[in-house]
């Protein structure tokens, strides 16, 4: 009977990251280099601070999903294992994947502080609101991302099992491997960032309700609501896709629940599902923007069809603009 439900449970996680896994990585590149030409392609955005948080997260976002999403569906769903043919593979693999994926949370965080800078009623605060200082912070954590995930190319490698003589592409120091599960994974990719969007998306919101009883222009009040719209809500679908993650990997460090196979393979297959949930927050950005904001909606059919489109109609001249709206 047990091995009945673990042969089910090894089965049904087979598909999830097959079918989930390919609907998630079509969906979320797309849905990524759709931000960044909507992004890039109007000078609302460009001007922007948190848009340009938004256009890099974005752009990590689709690295994330590439180097991560794609090599998981390849090893688990086919049983390709790319980081087993590639030494070097097995290292860039895990060190552009937490590189991405660090960058991405920091950018989100980047963005709702910039936002709750951006609607403060303070001007000193506004002022640090500009593509200066967000191209200085941007290009200092990346930095410092790079740094900090610099022993994956150095401690990953391929091991031979003396028993079964199989190879694999794991961590050689215990130490290291400890510090990403419980700090690298948990603490700053986690925790951290659920607990700084939290307070300040609650103070940006706080900001945003008390925009209508200031002189502020009407583009840039409008702008302002669109963009803490987009970046609350996701939020919010961040906080429900990455805590189920979290619980499934505390349950996994305590060593009485892996003991018996029934209950391992449950909690594996749990951690399978929690993982697929991640990848869909950063496979969702664009779908949840297209959803919250109307003027988004309005400012990508702008860029595709009245910019892109129009450039193979020579002769016409298009204005970039889109009038505000909510």
């Amino acid at each position: 009977m047990s091995s009945s439900i673990i042969s089910l449970l090894s089965l049904a996680g087979k598909q999830t990251t097959i079918y989930l896994g390919t609907f998630t990585l079509i969906a979320g590149v797309i849905g990524g280099l759709l931000n960044i030409i909507v992004f890039l392609s109007l000078r609302t955005f460009r001007e922007s601070s948190a848009a340009f948080y938004l256009t890099i997260m974005s752009i990590f976002n689709v690295g994330q999903l590439l180097t991560g999403l794609l090599s998981r569906m390849m090893t688990s769903g086919f049983g390709i294992d790319w980081s087993l043919t590639s030494l070097f593979y097995c290292k860039f693999r895990y060190y552009c994947f937490n590189v991405c994926a660090s960058t991405s949370m920091t950018c989100i965080c980047l963005a709702i502080i910039d936002q709750y800078l951006a609607t403060s009623s303070r001007a000193q605060w506004q002022q640090w609101c500009n593509m200066k200082v967000a191209r200085r912070l941007v290009f200092l954590f990346v930095l410092i991302w790079i740094i900090h995930n610099t022993p994956f190319m150095i401690y990953y490698d391929h091991i031979i099992s003396i028993t079964t003589g199989t190879v694999t592409c794991t961590s050689t120091n215990i130490i290291f491997q400890q510090y990403v599960s419980y700090v690298n994974v948990l603490i700053i990719g986690k925790v951290i960032p659920i607990c700084i969007t939290f307070v300040f998306g609650l103070l940006a919101y706080h900001n945003v309700q008390q925009l209508g009883y200031r002189t502020v222009p009407l583009v840039r009040r409008e702008l302002d609501k669109q963009l803490t719209v987009m970046i609350l809500v996701l939020i919010v679908f961040a906080f429900f896709t990455n805590i189920p993650f979290i619980i499934v990997n505390i349950l996994l460090a305590i060593p009485e629940l892996t003991q018996d196979p029934v209950v391992s393979a449950q909690i594996q297959f749990a951690n399978l599902v929690a993982t697929s949930l991640v990848y869909i927050y950063f496979a969702s950005p664009f779908y949840i923007y297209i959803c919250v904001s109307n003027r988004f909606r309005r400012q990508l059919i702008h860029v595709s069809f009245e910019i892109y489109l129009n450039r193979w109609q020579p002769g016409r001249m298009v204005i970039n603009q889109v009038m505000p709206g909510t």
